[in-house]
């Protein structure tokens, strides 16, 4: 079983800074990519950011720029930076992470439960 835990969500004002992070644990074999997706109600669930475990970033043409995503895999740990925030930010954020288990060959997504960011004066 592996758990996806996220913190740092929150209420800023437009132009401010919010900070994310997610931590997996369980019997955790290996993490390959892990990524940050986000959804607003009525929308589909878009990834904003991914990261590789060899470190090789993408992210999504709206938050380029603005956004840092980065990990510790020592600490099965992904971060956001999110800078120079927009109301159009606001959604729930979602951890997301392509994990082997111990005892398996095979790799499986895992999700965080989610954490509102409001970016609103």
């Amino acid at each position: 079983q592996v758990q996806l835990v996220e913190s740092g969500g929150g209420l800023v004002q437009p132009g401010g800074s919010l900070g994310l992070s997610c931590a997996a644990s369980g019997s955790i074999a290996s993490i390959y990519t892990m990524a940050w997706y986000r959804t607003v109600p009525g929308k589909q669930r878009d990834v904003v950011a991914s990261i590789a475990s060899a470190g090789t970033t993408s992210y999504a043409g709206a938050v380029k720029g603005r956004f840092t995503i980065s990990r510790d895999n020592a600490k099965n740990t992904v971060y956001l930076q999110m800078n120079s925030l927009k109301p159009e930010d606001t959604a729930v954020y979602y951890c997301y992470a392509y994990v082997t288990p111990v005892g398996s060959n095979t790799p499986r997504s895992s999700w965080g439960q989610g954490t509102q960011v409001t970016v609103s004066p």
